[in-house]
C-alpha cells in the first residue's frame, strides 16, 4: 500500500508539454526535462558528475513511480539516484516493464541499479543469514535467473552498475566456501557478458573476509558497494578501517548511519546521519583519502515516507556541511 505523502511534498510531474528545470546535483546549472512524454533525452551520465555528487536511493523514498521519484528529488534539491530494478517482490514500479524508458526520459541521473531477491527476510540477523543473497544453495539457481533479469533491466536503464547483497560469505575454512565462490564467479561472468559491474554490498561479513573473497575471485567487474552503517548493524568491524582495506574496489557508496547492537545476535539501530557511530565526517574523509570520487548516495530504511523524506533531507544537508569543511 502506498504511504501518504508528507504535507510539504511538492508535486512536479505535469501533463505532456509541461516543461520544468531543476538544479543539477550540486545546485548549479539547471537542466531541462523534456516537454514531450517519452521523448529521448540526452542527460548527464554518472561519469560526468562532479566528484562526490550527492544523491538518494530510490527505495529509501518508498516511491512507486518515476514521476513520484522525480517530484521527491526536486523537493530534496538533487537529481541523482541509485534506482531499484523493481519487481513485484521488491520496490516495484507502477510503470512495470516500461520503467526503464520512463526513467531514461525523466532526466534523473542514475548512478546504478539495485537488486533485491524475493524471499530475503530481514526480520533478524539470523533470518537474513538463512535467506540472503546466494547464501542458500537451494535458491541459487532461481536467484541467478533473477540476476539475469536484473542485468537486462540494468542495460535497459542505460546503466553499467548493479548492486546486490551477495549473502553471508563463508569463512576461509568453511566447507561451503568453494560452492559459494563458484556461484559468485558465475554471477560475475553473467554480468561481464552484459558489460555490467556487479557490486557486492558491505556489512554481512568483515572487511577482511570480503577483501580476501574479491582477491580469490579475481574478476575485474566484481566490486564493492560500501555501506558503513551495515557494518555496525551486523556488528562486523570498523567501517573506517574497512574503507582502507577495500578502497581500490569501492565502486559506489550508500551513506547511512547506525549504532552497534547492545545485545549479541540482534540488530543494531539505524539512525539519521551524524547521530550514530559511523563518524560520517571521518568516513567521507576516508573515502577521499583512498581516492573515491563517485557519488555519495543517501540511504534511509527506517520510518514511514514522511519520516524518510525528512531524514534524507537532513542527511543531504549534513553531507553538504561535511564536504564544505
Amino acid at each position: 500500500m502506498r504511504r501518504a505523502r508528507p504535507e510539504n511534498w511538492i508535486a512536479k510531474a505535469g501533463p505532456s508539454g509541461y516543461d520544468r528545470a531543476r538544479p543539477d546535483a550540486t545546485g548549479g546549472t539547471p537542466r531541462t526535462i523534456p516537454s514531450h512524454e517519452g521523448a529521448a533525452v540526452p542527460q548527464p551520465t554518472p561519469s560526468a558528475l562532479p566528484p562526490l555528487a550527492l544523491g538518494v536511493c530510490s527505495w529509501s523514498l518508498q516511491v512507486r513511480s518515476i514521476a513520484e521519484l522525480s517530484g521527491f528529488l526536486d523537493h530534496l534539491g538533487v537529481n541523482v539516484a541509485q534506482i531499484a530494478c523493481g519487481d513485484p517482490h521488491h520496490a516495484s514500479w507502477d510503470e512495470g516493464d516500461a520503467m526503464p524508458e520512463a526513467a531514461r526520459a525523466s532526466g534523473i541521473v542514475m548512478t546504478g541499479a539495485m537488486l533485491g531477491f524475493p524471499g530475503e527476510d530481514y526480520t533478524t540477523p539470523q533470518t537474513i543469514k538463512a535467506t540472503g543473497g546466494f547464501g542458500d544453495p537451494a535458491t541459487r539457481p532461481e536467484r541467478l535467473d533473477r540476476l539475469r533479469w536484473a542485468l537486462d533491466r540494468t542495460v535497459a536503464l542505460g546503466l553499467s552498475d548493479l548492486t546486490l547483497h551477495a549473502g553471508f560469505l563463508p569463512e576461509l575454512d568453511h566447507p561451503d566456501r568453494p560452492a559459494m565462490l563458484d556461484t559468485l564467479a558465475q554471477a560475475g561472468q553473467l554480468a561481464q557478458e552484459k558489460g555490467i559491474t556487479l557490486a557486492f554490498e558491505t556489512g554481512q561479513e568483515s572487511a577482511e573476509l570480503l577483501r580476501r573473497t574479491l582477491d580469490d575471485l579475481n574478476a575485474p567487474n566484481l566490486k564493492v558497494n560500501f555501506d558503513p552503517a551495515n557494518m555496525l548493524l551486523y556488528d562486523m568491524g570498523d567501517p573506517i578501517r574497512a574503507v582502507e582495506l577495500l578502497g581500490p574496489d569501492i565502486r559506489s557508496v550508500h551513506v547511512k548511519d547506525a549504532r552497534r547492537p547492545t545485545t549479541p545476535g540482534q540488530w543494531g539501530e539505524e539512525v539519521p546521519l551524524g547521530q550514530g557511530e559511523v563518524n560520517i565526517r571521518r568516513f567521507v574523509q576516508a573515502l577521499m583519502d583512498v581516492g573515491y570520487t563517485g557519488p555519495l548516495v543517501v540511504e534511509r530504511e527506517v520510518g514511514d515516507q514522511a519520516d524518510r523524506l525528512r531524514d534524507v533531507a537532513h542527511g543531504l544537508e549534513y553531507l553538504r556541511d561535511c564536504l564544505a569543511g
